[in-house]
């Protein structure tokens, strides 16, 4: 799946993603396919984008890399006039349009039923939502159990600076919506961090815990009786104290990848988390990082190259 992250500073903005691509073969099994993909991409002289999720998408009747879309998307008319919101909603709607996802989820609806049928379950209740299915059934054994399942989602991370100065950060989710993660107008939300893909080692690290803290028998009990947004208030205060504001743009490099190392690392030595077992290991090869100045615009750090022996060759 990836992880792509963004640390905006007082200097400038920085993108970094991992190369790993994973798919699922015929028998449903995540595999790693490469670790040479591209997930972050330069849209603009001022805005750059990172992918993950989804890998693959089919056009035509041909499944086709995600890179491909925004290659082409990028090459578009007026694309150099585009702000940051902007990019944001017009990946958005691209994506949303390619990606089938809501026929997908009327099928999974109907392979849950078979499913729970086949492993002698009956299902008591099944409830689609605009973009999952909550379910829940009495097992052979007479224990009622819950579920919930959905499809793939493809994660953007759109960052960058607008013709007047101005920078912003959106996260885009398909399916889903568009959020705002960071805007240099917006007082005390100018600077920090963002990510999409595999974050939850990051958000462990930083926030400390990660959204799975929901699922928790205690975590749910607590949320009946003072309200999920009461509790998630309280959960802050185990956020590391991390002065964004003063990051030097090196500070936001040396972040963005220890992050993504760290993630790499831990999913090198561990298997999900007791609760649920069997992660995929999908953070891996080389990091790909850029910064975005008001001065100087997208500029690359560090990109991957094809290489044969001692030749390389980047290419963009």
């Amino acid at each position: 799946m990836s992880l792509v992250i963004n640390t905006t500073t007082p200097e400038g903005i920085v993108l970094a993603a991992d190369s790993r691509q994973s798919y699922r073969n015929l028998k449903g099994m995540a595999r790693i396919g490469s670790d040479n993909a591209m997930k972050l991409f330069q849209i603009n002289s001022r805005i750059g984008v990172g992918i993950t999720g989804l890998a693959f998408l089919e056009e035509e009747g041909v499944l086709k890399n995600m890179s491909k879309f925004i290659e082409e998307f990028k090459r578009g008319p007026e694309i150099e006039e585009l702000d940051v919101e902007d990019v944001a909603v017009e990946l958005y709607k691209l994506f949303n349009e390619k990606y089938h996802w809501k026929e997908q989820l009327d099928m999974a609806e109907e392979n849950i039923r078979n499913d729970l049928l086949s492993k002698g379950c009956e299902l008591l209740n099944i409830e689609k939502n605009d973009y999952n299915i909550n379910f829940s059934f009495k097992n052979p054994q007479g224990m009622i159990e819950e579920g919930v399942a959905g499809v793939d989602m493809i994660e953007l991370l759109v960052a960058g600076y607008n013709q007047n100065g101005t920078h912003q950060v959106y996260g885009c989710y398909i399916p889903g919506e568009i959020q705002k993660r960071r805007d240099s107008l917006d007082r005390n939300n100018e600077y920090g961090s963002s990510w999409i893909g595999q974050g939850d080692v990051v958000s462990r690290i930083v926030l400390g815990f990660d959204g799975r803290i929901a699922n928790v028998a205690y975590t749910k009990e607590a949320m009946l009786i003072k309200g999920e947004a009461q509790v998630f208030e309280e959960l802050k205060n185990l956020e590391y104290a991390i002065q964004w504001g003063t990051m030097t743009l090196q500070d936001g490099i040396d972040f963005c990848t220890l992050m993504i190392q760290t993630t790499s690392a831990m999913q090198r030595f561990s298997d999900g988390i007791n609760a649920d077992p069997g992660d995929m290991p999908g953070v891996g090869g080389p990091i790909d990082v850029a910064v975005i100045t008001p001065d100087n615009g997208f500029v690359w750090i560090n990109k991957k190259k094809l290489s044969y022996g001692e030749n390389q060759v980047e290419l963009g």
